[in-house]
């Protein structure tokens, strides 16, 4: 049997174990219920490692129907499946699953509909990954949002899940209308939607429309990446979804808008806008590089930890942004192996963040002070953890930071490797400041600095215990390891490296999609070796140890007056950032006008 064949099965299995669930949950026993959603997730992880593992040579491409392209012509609709994307789905299965085992215990009462909720957003994502159709990214695209804004807002009768979840799907219904009418454009040009019979259909074609389809594709799918300033949503439907979902939104979502600018860039716009790749990496890298240090500013200053742990999702965004702005095969790969790793850390300090709600009914840094003494294994985990996101080797971070730094290297950005080494102490030191005064009660009890510490206000999502229950401890426990085995593995970067670079030749995925010729051999570079690597992530652990350190006890090992003259420079600058994330989507949506307003300026200027 050829593997491509089982490409249709991570979409359809959840699907209709959702319509299932959704006629007949009710009936079931809770236990049945997550039984069957828990079994369903761990398929679908499966089948798409198994298409992972086929597709390692040469993309896999699945026609539904038979109908296969006549010529140029695509015919029917197709699955292309490679590493990248199917990796994407797998770890969305992994997480689903993760998360399905955390809520067993965490919620009192669960009604089957989060189990359908879950599915359809896990089916979604795999067909996100896989598709080769650029409709279908767009449907799947809208299938993904619709479940993940009723998933956020699945606290409906509190106000605050529903603002969020309004907030959420405002924007990101903005973008995806940018989206389709970019692939209106397209489609108006070439009059196809198959993404390789769109790249030959325009050939080398870079006019005013391919330009202003590039720019509204790009920020639709850049709003869903949380890319500056599309960025605002992000943190106000993590601080009110549930905790089990925020393992999906930050975990996979937002990587999923970064899959496909990249997807659909070396697919379609890498040939008409390839004699510009310098101007495009300036202005991509740039707009990472933003993302990254406002992302990291705004998580210093968070004391509510599910905030906290969104904006560092945001800032660690910018960097995976940077990894594909930077248009080179190892740049894209290392986004791939630092999006696997970041994945499993963030997954795993959220659910973290989950435990110390179920056990104390808050989430803020200042009400926990000191209460989670007892709680060492929690505490060793917050841990491991902050130094995680800070790129403590052996984590996926460090590795694919590492392959990040060459390729910036090797593109004139030598200077991205301090940036990195900034946002990583900053949100590692936001992560292990939390620790040390909720696990140790170090630190002042209250903030110096006025306008600074962001919303605390989180309902309890579960009834109040005095045990945790040893699902949720575990599930925290099996994605911190996970996110410490990707680093052990540097053969996993090599793969992705020529998974990237076949991503980015248009002409030979044209080719084996619509012709069914074979792709050469992609060639990867030798890769420095990692001790630079090794020895920059110890650096940034280090720094965001001592960040956290001086934040923590900043009254005895910082003057008076010193203190005094911190107090008044950040809060002002600090306060203006905060203020403009001001929970108003009417805000929001005038950032996400002036965005791409700004993108498309900037693209007419650069690569005209």
């Amino acid at each position: 049997m050829k593997p491509e064949v089982l490409a249709p099965l991570p979409v359809v299995l959840p699907l209709l174990m959702a319509a299932f669930l959704a006629a007949a949950g009710k009936h079931l026993p809770r236990w049945l219920a997550d039984a069957l959603a828990l079994l369903t997730s761990g398929a679908a992880a499966l089948l798409c490692g198994v298409l992972l593992f086929a597709s390692r040579e040469n993309p896999l491409v699945y026609w539904f129907g038979g109908w296969f392209p006549r010529g140029n012509l695509a015919i029917g609709i197709s699955f292309v499946i490679d590493p990248i994307g199917a990796g994407l789905g797998a770890m969305t299965g992994v997480l689903s699953v993760a998360g399905l085992v955390f809520s067993a215990r965490y919620f009192d009462t669960l009604g089957a509909m989060f189990h359908v909720l879950l599915l359809i957003f896990l089916a979604a994502l795999c067909g996100f990954g896989l598709t080769g159709d650029f409709f279908n990214l767009f449907v799947f695209f809208e299938l993904m949002s619709a479940s993940a804004v009723a998933l956020c807002g699945y606290k409906s009768e509190e106000p605050c899940p529903v603002q969020g979840a309004l907030n959420f799907g405002i924007t990101n219904t903005l973008g995806a209308f940018l989206v389709l009418t970019g692939i209106a454009l397209l489609y108006g040009k070439t009059g196809a939607l198959n993404m390789a019979q769109m790249a030959r259909g325009l050939g080398t074609a870079r006019d005013g429309l391919v330009l202003v389809a590039f720019a509204f594709v790009t920020c639709g799918f850049l709003v869903k990446a949380a890319a500056v300033p599309f960025h605002f949503w992000l943190a106000d439907a993590h601080a009110v979804a549930p905790t089990p979902v925020c393992i999906l939104f930050s975990g996979v979502m937002v990587e999923a808008g970064l899959y496909a600018v990249a997807r659909v860039y070396g697919a379609v716009f890498v040939v008409p806008l390839g004699s510009h790749d310098a101007r495009l990496r300036l202005l991509l890298v740039g707009m990472g590089a933003l993302t990254a240090v406002v992302g990291g500013l705004m998580c210093f200053v968070q004391r509510h930890l599910k905030r906290l742990l969104a904006f560092s999702t945001i800032s660690h965004m910018g960097v995976m942004l940077c990894g594909f702005g930077l248009l080179s095969g190892r740049g894209l790969a290392g986004a791939a192996v630092y999006a696997l790793g970041h994945g499993a850390v963030k997954g795993s300090l959220f659910l973290c963040a989950g435990v110390l709600l179920h056990r104390y009914r808050t989430v803020d840094e200042l009400a926990l002070r000191g209460r989670g003494r007892r709680l060492r294994v929690l505490g060793c985990m917050f841990i491991l953890g902050g130094l995680g996101l800070a790129g403590l080797p052996p984590f996926g971070t460090y590795l694919g930071e590492s392959a990040i730094d060459e390729a910036a290297k090797a593109a004139g950005y030598a200077w991205l490797a301090m940036l990195f080494l900034a946002v990583s102490v900053l949100t590692g030191g936001a992560v292990l400041r939390a620790t040390g005064r909720i696990f140790a009660g170090w630190g002042p009890a209250r903030e110096e600095v006025p306008g600074i510490g962001g919303e605390t206000t989180e309902p309890p999502e579960t009834p109040k215990s005095r045990t945790i229950p040893a699902s949720m401890l575990g599930a925290a426990v099996g994605l911190l390891l996970a996110g410490l085995a990707v680093g052990l593995f540097p053969a996993l970067r090599h793969g992705a490296e020529a998974a990237a670079g076949r991503m980015l030749n248009a002409e030979g995925q044209a080719a084996r999609v619509l012709d069914g010729v074979p792709l050469p051999p992609a060639g990867v570079e030798p890769s420095e070796p990692l001790g630079k690597s090794a020895l920059h992530g110890l650096l940034s652990s280090v720094g965001a140890t001592l960040l956290a350190e001086v934040t923590l006890f900043r009254e005895r090992l910082l003057p008076k007056a010193v203190r005094e003259g911190l107090k008044q420079s950040l809060g002002v600058a600090l306060r203006g950032l905060r203020e403009l994330h001001s929970g108003h989507v009417g805000d929001y949506v005038t950032w996400l006008t002036l965005g791409v307003a700004g993108f498309g300026g900037l693209c007419a200027l650069l690569l005209r």
